[in-house]
């Protein structure tokens, strides 16, 4: 069915959640509990499986241990299901922006895929007209709920990604991603390379697609107070509560329990590497 409007947001939820690729454990003992419109901060030092866990909880990634459900779909068995109502903003090797295309390239191109594969059939057989309007209104409220102004970009739509600067291509990227009006919305990197003032507007506008009903799932170096924060890479055995976005239930933050042979390997890009090959993403 193509809805005209939001579904709500997925819950998140996952106990002693772990990937293991040929090299050690990109992640091991996660635990996390968010209701819908929550905003979910995946914090830690670069390398610590940040990325992973990002996919994981997002069906792109297949885990190895512990259990975890994301709109009461279970993973890893309803993977498939998991993809259909989550979305991926900036995730570098998987959904990055090509830096020749424009922003209406970009645009267009998403519409016309979500047309193709996420629309329905009685869709595809409205008049061109009506089809026109409908992928209009869709741009028009991804480009509000993401903050992006056309009209304040160099060229406006014509702008090429790569004079973007970097929180405009953050916008772009939520963007994208909300066209498709997800259930759960992840974003890889969501602090990287901003200055503190556009950080503070990066999480404010995170936090305004949290409020909106749309769950948020981002890796970051430093979370914000008000979310829901998943620390990785921290030493075995510690675990805090957190507070939540958008929902009453609590959360809570528990490491990976890492044995030696696998402590070195579960902190360092090598490992998060081979297990992005060996899972394979969708």
């Amino acid at each position: 069915m193509d809805s005209t409007a939001s579904a709500p947001g997925a819950s998140v939820v996952a106990e002693g959640f772990g990937l293991k690729g040929p090299r050690g454990w990109a992640f091991r003992g996660v635990d996390v509990t968010a209701g819908p419109g929550a905003l979910v901060a995946v914090e830690g030092p670069s390398g610590t499986g940040r990325t992973c866990l990002l996919l994981a909880l997002t069906g792109r990634m297949k885990p190895t241990e512990g259990r975890a459900e994301v709109g009461h779909l279970a993973l890893p068995r309803k993977m498939a299901a998991v993809r259909r109502i989550s979305a991926l903003g900036h995730v570098a090797g998987v959904s990055e922006l090509e830096p020749a295309l424009t922003v209406a390239e970009h645009l267009r191109e998403r519409v016309l895929l979500q047309r193709r594969f996420g629309g329905s059939l009685r869709a595809l057989l409205r008049p061109r007209a009506e089809r026109r309007a409908a992928a209009r209104e869709r741009i028009d409220t991804a480009l509000a709920a993401a903050g992006l102004d056309l009209d304040s970009l160099p060229k406006g739509e014509r702008t090429a990604v790569r004079d973007l600067e970097r929180l405009e291509a953050l916008r772009l990227s939520l963007a994208l991603a909300l066209i498709g009006r997800p259930r759960l919305l992840g974003v890889d990197d969501a602090d990287l390379k901003l200055s503190d003032a556009d950080r503070a507007t990066a999480w404010a506008q995170l936090r305004a697609i949290a409020e909106g009903g749309t769950t948020v799932l981002a890796v970051c170096s430093e979370a914000p107070a008000d979310a829901v924060v998943v620390r990785t890479g921290a030493p075995s055995g510690t675990a805090e509560p957190a507070k939540t976005a958008g929902t009453t239930e609590n959360a809570k933050t528990a490491e990976p329990a890492e044995n030696t042979k696998t402590a070195k390997t579960a902190k360092t890009e090598e490992g998060a590497a081979d297990a992005l090959a060996e899972t394979g993403r969708a």
